[in-house]
């Protein structure tokens, strides 16, 4: 019996080491995991800081629309602020300060175009990396269908600014224009001299466009280009008071006079720049040379979208 007893108390003094040499090592165990996960905690702490500390550096305010004393009304541009919260998400998974991560929110200004007093449109914000091209269209149907599949296929859409009368002639041209996503726009009933209208005359060119393009498409243009780019102050003023926006141009390919391609394209890369409104019409130049110089303006790093893109607010 003693013999037993005493191997009894061995037993238990043995399984009593392991348990505490077992908790011991569990306790360092515990220890390390605490170490590193306080580590890694404050180096995710350090990081979410810098970004809150960098964050001014890259802010920008946004800039209000205004009237320029030579390019008139031109639009603003969105500030731009670091979202702190969602680069931090982009950039704990390294726990290294990386710019390219940062995430921005956009911060409209005060004063946009709708805003401002009557004024004509000739440009986007300068420093807007976009471009429109703008086609206008009072006569010929033959060169449309070409200038359109290469629109389709370089993925860029254009504003159409069509004549009334044409448009009521060419009903099909029309809604093929619009389906395929680009912007029309209004270009007077006639292809007047809207510089020797008087007001009355001015608005009925205007309302009776939009009438023809609202029964053709279901929508009522915004935008105004007036004939051969000849205007009075009531043009503008009467355009505004319909809501619209008079639209004229930076760059002239001036395909009208029949320049070859290479002269076209030539003219327009020299003249082109953030901002630009590019304008054209359904000529053979246009049709022959649309592509390579939509590759062009791409290579010089310049979006292409519709004038509504171009003078939007977004950066």
């Amino acid at each position: 019996m003693g013999f037993l007893r005493y191997r009894s108390y061995i037993l238990l003094l043995f399984l009593l080491m392991i348990t505490v040499l077992t908790a011991h090592k569990n306790i360092f165990i515990h220890a390390d995991n605490n170490v590193v996960s306080i580590m890694a905690s404050k180096k995710e702490n350090e990081l979410f800081n810098q970004i809150t500390a960098s964050a001014k550096q890259f802010n920008e305010e946004p800039e209000d629309a205004y009237i320029d004393s030579v390019w008139k009304k031109t639009p603003g541009r969105n500030g731009k602020m670091v979202n702190v919260e969602k680069s931090y998400e982009n950039m704990k998974k390294s726990s290294e300060f990386d710019a390219s991560l940062l995430v921005f929110d956009e911060i409209e200004p005060e004063v946009s175009l709708k805003d401002l007093p009557a004024s004509p449109i000739y440009r986007g914000h300068p420093e807007k990396e976009m471009v429109a091209l703008m086609i206008n269209v009072s006569w010929g149907t033959e060169y449309i269908p070409g200038i359109l599949k290469t629109l389709k296929k370089e993925n860029v859409r254009a504003t159409f600014f069509l004549e009334g009368k044409w448009a009521k002639e060419n009903k099909e041209m029309v809604k093929m224009i619009h389906e395929q996503g680009h912007v029309i726009g209004n270009h007077a009933y006639d292809h007047p001299d809207m510089s020797k209208m008087n007001p009355d005359e001015i608005t009925e060119q205007i309302t009776s466009t939009n009438e023809v393009i609202e029964a053709i498409i279901d929508a009522r243009p915004k935008w105004f280009a007036p004939p051969s780019g000849s205007f009075n102050d009531h043009t503008v003023k009467r355009a505004h008071e319909l809501d619209m926006e008079t639209i004229l141009w930076t760059v002239d390919t001036i395909d009208w006079k029949n320049p070859s391609v290479s002269v076209m394209i030539n003219r327009v890369i020299k003249n082109i720049h953030p901002g630009a409104t590019v304008l054209m019409h359904p000529t053979e130049p246009v049709a022959q040379g649309l592509a390579p110089l939509i590759q062009q303006i791409k290579e010089k790093n310049l979006e292409i979208g519709t004038i509504e893109e171009v003078l939007s607010e977004t950066r």
